[in-house]
């Protein structure tokens, strides 16, 4: 067999090196993702960062993210064609709002874990009681360094679980939660989600940040969202944390939202519902809140960490481009990435060489 070496070696033979390290597996037989159907548009001006949304009886309840303008600073309750019918303060100063959970009993869990720039000293989370006036804080700390998170869940027995936005680290708390105490938390797994190719604005780092999170209303599924897809575990035994660690998701694409962060299910659990912020959008953009149906209960291809390079631009509001030291908490994906780029860069220096060797004066052909 000739060396890689020789500098007969083709393009066309580089070239096809490269694309079959670099493409994603079985991604030109893939159809085309049908988008999501829409129920209602929400009108009011202060909901262009909508971060988290669970769906009730009577409507839906959403939350912005850490939005400078006190107005925005709110619990959102909304009608079912998204209408504004009240709002709650809360007692004190959020700093970075990102998702919001129910548990059986009908308590609004809102998570206040984000953290662009990696500084805050505790995260938190507000319970807000069925027919309470005003949420409780409960504050707790991780156990080696800040971590910025967009995605939660609460288990049956009312314990949450934080989802890293990118290296799918799972944190819980170690100890029952206080109010006015701070509990640490503990690293109690990793997610690994599929590799996809499903369209969104940010291209692959798009696929690979863990935007939101919900529980279905039996509790015996959960899912995790990115900017691109929607990833459904099963639950047996009400066990969160096994279920996204060692189950195999069904994935309901989601393609093209502009940026979605927000993800519940419907209160039958037949339905995805999501929505988008539209703070970066075009002027008169309106959060649309989308619906797709739930993934047949067949399960997908085993996961596998997605090959993705370190990003080099930022998505709205730089929520991205800070995330590298979460990113290298995936170990595989990385290397995977810098193995293929590596090899990239190693054909395209022979191709190189081998031109240089045949256009060199006096070399016999």
């Amino acid at each position: 067999m000739r060396s890689i070496g020789t500098p007969r070696l083709s393009a066309a033979v580089a070239a096809a090196v490269v694309l079959a390290v670099l493409a994603p597996t079985g991604a030109a037989a893939e159809p085309t993702p049908a988008p999501g159907t829409s129920v209602c548009q929400i009108r009011d001006d202060r909901l262009t960062e909508i971060s988290g949304m669970v769906a009730t009886d009577d409507g839906y309840v959403v939350v912005n993210d850490g939005a400078d303008d006190e107005a925005r600073r709110r619990i959102f309750f909304l009608d079912a064609d998204c209408a504004v019918t009240r709002t709650l303060r809360y007692p004190s100063r959020p700093r970075d709002t990102e998702d919001l959970a129910v548990g059986a009993d009908g308590t609004i869990w809102v998570a206040d874990i984000g953290d662009n720039d990696r500084s805050r000293q505790t995260v938190a989370v507000w319970k807000l009681a069925p027919g309470a006036a005003r949420p409780v804080l409960y504050r707790m700390a991780y156990p080696d360094r800040p971590h910025d998170a967009e995605a939660m869940l609460v288990t049956g027995d009312g314990r949450p679980v934080i989802v890293s936005k990118y290296s799918g680290v799972l944190y819980a708390p170690s100890t029952a939660l206080r109010p006015g105490a701070t509990v640490p938390l503990a690293q109690v797994g990793q997610v690994r989600l599929p590799a996809s190719t499903t369209s969104n604005p940010f291209s692959l780092l798009g696929r690979t940040a863990v935007t939101g999170a919900a529980t279905a209303p039996d509790g015996d599924r959960v899912v995790l969202r990115t900017y691109a897809d929607a990833f459904e575990f099963d639950v047996t035994g009400g066990d969160v944390v096994a279920a996204l660690t060692s189950g195999t998701p069904r994935v309901t694409p989601l393609p093209d939202e502009p940026q979605g962060e927000s993800i519940t299910y419907s209160r039958d659990g037949r339905s995805l519902l999501t929505v988008s912020e539209t703070a970066d959008q075009p002027a008169g953009t309106r959060p649309s809140l989308l619906r797709y149906p739930v993934a047949a209960p067949s399960p997908a291809a085993p996961p596998t960490a997605a090959t993705v390079a370190p990003p080099t631009t930022s998505v709205p509001g730089d929520r991205v481009a800070g995330d590298r030291a979460d990113r290298a908490d995936r170990g595989v994906t990385p290397m995977v990435a810098a193995g293929a780029v590596g090899l990239g860069l190693l054909v395209a220096g022979l191709l190189v060489l081998a031109r240089s060797r045949r256009s060199r004066p006096g070399r016999p052909r």
